[in-house]
């Protein structure tokens, strides 16, 4: 299956699982802060790779990345992306004032890593008690650089089978009185041939 054949049935058949998964991240991340989080709908779009640092602001803006590889019954990546300031008001929630240094440290980074895998997880539980299918992410993998390597990295696997990615990608933001909004997107970007998997699980969206 290539991406740039997705049906208009299909992509909202995408759009509305991953809904779902992304609302158990949501309470995932609310559990984990102690603070309300809401999630914009997702967007599901095919993208051309050389694109998607665009849809964080830009190659330049300096990111948090956590990516995880999906296993399991189909294949893929996940990748979250923390704007620089995010990120550092979500170690100070998490860790406190005191604990956050102008650069990451091992605690740090162990803290967002952390934050990936829980979300991560619980986004695929969801997808994986929808449609049937074992779905599990690895280990994380961390990366605090500009947008623009943080998605090369990632996205150089996908790159090899063709110029599009389908990305699926949702915000969610939180916000207490006297904090800065915390601000982070999440993509998951299936290879080709576990869309076909995806698909079949769902009952062969037309």
């Amino acid at each position: 299956m290539n991406f740039d054949r997705l049906s208009a049935s299909q992509l909202d058949a995408l759009r509305e699982i991953s809904n779902i998964g992304m609302g158990h991240a949501a309470t995932a991340l609310s559990q984990l802060t102690g603070d309300r989080v809401e999630l914009r709908v997702p967007r599901v779009t095919i993208t051309e790779i050389s694109a998607v640092p665009e849809l964080l602001g830009g190659a330049e803006q300096v990111v948090v990345g956590v990516t995880l590889r999906i296993l399991g019954d189909a294949r893929g990546n996940i990748l979250l992306i923390f704007p620089l300031e995010s990120a550092r008001q979500l170690l100070t929630r998490l860790l406190g004032a005191a604990a956050v240094k102008d650069e990451f440290d091992e605690v740090a980074i162990s803290t967002l890593k952390e934050v990936g895998n829980i979300l991560a997880s619980a986004y695929l539980n969801a997808l994986g008690s929808l449609l049937h299918l074992t779905m599990i992410p690895s280990i994380p993998l961390l990366a605090h650089d500009m947008a623009g390597a943080v998605v090369d990295a990632v996205l150089i696997e996908l790159s090899q089978e063709g110029d599009l990615a389908l990305t699926v990608e949702t915000e969610f933001c939180g916000e207490v009185p006297g904090h800065e909004v915390i601000r982070g997107h999440f993509f998951l970007l299936p290879d080709a041939a576990s869309l076909q998997v995806v698909f079949g699980a769902i009952g062969g969206v037309a």
